[in-house]
């Protein structure tokens, strides 16, 4: 196995429930929000992870960029080690926690880079946060966002979710959201990470994401809209289609990865990342 890749796996697993050193945000009930900043320059990257994940599947794209600039990645309420203390759970109000951290840091030129449904979460704070956000990045995200699921559809999804939360989330990462070559300990210890959160708040925050309109958010948004989605992965990129929505969506697909790009090519995902934001400032 590659160095790098045991370095990682090493780093994902001695993390658990702990971290580096998170700063905290509170909220006016004492609600702690959990991030962490390094590097200097703008624009800051600000990264905000998927449904049931946590910062640290960051640390290998922030180890690289926080060289040459400022890098924020932040564990939403209810994940990682942000407390659960909210009733709505919503996409509009994880970018509100999104846009506490901007603000609470003075960020003045941003790109947001989300994965999975931190996406959506990125597209919603980049409309709070004005011109002070100058680009959004979706990682295995915002795939075909004209494409709404029903109502049905969702009811249908939830189900084994529903009923074995545990089971039912392992065994959707393990045989959907990684290449069937991928390494085992990977996708084992991913599948662990998300089966852990607790049931109420992930299935509550679940159901929030499959319901929200993505295609409104995606249309309201004015800067520019990137993708970095896997080119065999679980679900395709429609380009046209989002580009209807958005004349300034565009995306790069990358080959050989599953739903954790990266995590699965830590290397190739920061270079094809770095393609993207270099033109807009910094090192």
């Amino acid at each position: 196995m590659p160095f790098l890749f045991a370095a990682l796996l090493a780093l994902l697993s001695a993390c658990g429930s702990t971290s580096h050193w998170p700063e905290t945000l509170r909220d006016e009930r004492g609600a702690a929000l959990r991030y962490e900043v390094d590097g200097e320059g703008e624009p800051t990257l600000v990264f905000v992870h998927g449904w049931a994940c946590k910062r640290e599947y960051w640390y290998e794209t922030t180890r690289r960029f926080r060289q040459v600039r400022r890098v924020v990645a932040l564990d939403l309420m209810g994940h990682g080690e942000s407390d659960a203390a909210r009733t709505e759970w919503s996409m509009e109000a994880f970018a509100g926690d999104v846009v506490r951290v901007c603000d609470a840091l003075g960020l003045q030129k941003v790109v947001l880079v989300g994965h999975s449904m931190g996406g959506v979460v990125a597209l919603e704070a980049a409309r709070r946060l004005g011109p002070r956000c100058v680009a959004v990045v979706g990682v295995e995200s915002l795939h075909d966002v004209a494409r709404q699921l029903s109502p049905e559809e969702v009811d249908a999804f939830l189900e084994p979710f529903r009923a074995d939360f545990t089971r039912a989330t392992q065994e959707f990462v393990r045989t959907e959201l990684f290449p069937k070559d991928a390494e085992p300990r990977l996708s084992d210890l991913v599948a662990r990470d998300m089966s852990a959160r607790p049931p109420a708040v992930a299935l509550a925050v679940l159901e929030a994401y499959l319901r929200h309109d993505a295609a409104a958010s995606l249309a309201a948004v004015t800067v520019p809209v990137h993708c970095i989605n896997a080119k065999d992965g679980p679900w395709a990129t429609n380009l046209a289609g989002n580009a209807a929505l958005n004349p300034r969506f565009s995306a790069a697909l990358m080959p050989g990865v599953g739903h954790f790009p990266m995590l699965e090519q830590s290397e190739l995902f920061a270079r094809v990342l770095a393609d993207f934001v270099r033109p807009l400032g910094g090192g």
